[in-house]
């Protein structure tokens, strides 16, 4: 018997509790994401980890933001709500995030340390602040914070 990773028996387990309690929409989204997850396994030959299960859980999010941006452009604010709720039952299975406080001071004292500056310098930011705070921060989070950190020289 194949042992399955940590996440997707997670997963499956909340399957079977929704199920049994027969919501609808639960079961919904949490079928659509243990099909990410096993096609994520197949494609990667191996079992998915905690890193990128956040990085697919943090893909499937931002699929339900745009959908429900769109819903709400095209005048279908039930259909809007729907992609809201399915976006709030996926974010309960991220990791606990860093605060943009937290991962400001952090890129500071990194710049300060390195002696970095200007745009060029955000790469070496990039690199260090995913390092440290790996699935807990968001990157584009990062990238904001670092580019208004590096453009205001500190």
């Amino acid at each position: 018997m194949r042992l399955m990773s940590q996440p997707q028996e997670r997963v499956q387990n909340d399957l079977k509790t929704a199920m049994k309690a027969g919501d609808k929409e639960r079961i919904s989204t949490l079928r659509l994401l243990l099909t990410e997850l096993k096609n994520e396994r197949i494609r990667a030959g191996e079992e998915v980890d905690e890193e990128r299960f956040a990085a697919l859980v943090r893909r499937a999010l931002k699929q339900r933001q745009e959908s429900a941006e769109q819903f709400r452009q095209g005048n279908r604010p039930e259909m809007a709500e729907r992609e809201e709720r399915e976006a709030e039952l996926l974010t309960a299975y991220l990791p606990a995030q860093v605060g943009e406080d937290q991962i400001r001071a952090a890129v500071r004292d990194f710049v300060a340390a390195e002696g970095l500056t200007g745009p060029a310098a955000i790469g070496a930011v990039m690199k260090a602040m995913i390092a440290r705070f790996g699935s807990a921060a968001d990157g584009r989070e990062i990238n904001r914070i670092a580019r208004e950190v590096l453009s205001a020289g500190g």
